[in-house]
């Protein structure tokens, strides 16, 4: 028997789950950074520039992209530097609170979202056996056990 199956069989199932949910969260990383890297944006920078393209035309401040970003980043000011410099993205400060920065999507930031979408399937197919049905199911789990453990966890 394998150190991994034993170290398995000594461990609860919600151990088990913990460190099965780990793997597999680590393991889709780094399935997208890698995807990810032949348009030259990493998963912040992709996740920010979903954030303005859903928001787009209208203005997002920084603080409201830190709010909606699945790992939220204080360095969201330099994410919206880079996705500049790539002409991804524009800002400018917001003309009702100077504090604030506003980031719009560029045309070619709108671009780029798009191509990434005509290829994500690609991506995607990692759970090509996963079925319909259970995908949906492994979903309502998902949220189940992160919306209950944001309350208990509070």
């Amino acid at each position: 028997m394998d150190t991994q199956t034993n170290a398995q069989n000594t461990k609860t199932i919600k151990e088990q789950l913990r460190a099965n949910l780990l793997y597999s969260a680590y393991w889709l990383s780094d399935l997208t950074t890698e995807f990810l890297k032949h348009y030259d944006i990493t998963q912040q920078q992709f996740n920010v520039l979903t954030i303005l393209g859903e928001q787009h035309p209208e203005p997002i401040s920084t603080k409201q992209i830190r709010e909606r970003m699945i790992i939220s980043n204080s360095d969201t000011s330099r994410l919206i530097d880079r996705l500049c410099d790539k002409g991804l993205a524009w800002k400018r400060p917001c003309p009702h609170d100077g504090r604030l920065i506003q980031a719009f999507i560029h045309e070619k930031g709108q671009a780029l979202l798009s191509e990434i979408g005509q290829n994500m399937a690609k991506l995607d197919d990692v759970m090509c056996n996963i079925t319909e049905a259970e995908a949906t199911v492994v979903n309502k789990l998902l949220n189940k056990m992160r919306f209950h453990s944001k309350e208990k966890m509070v």
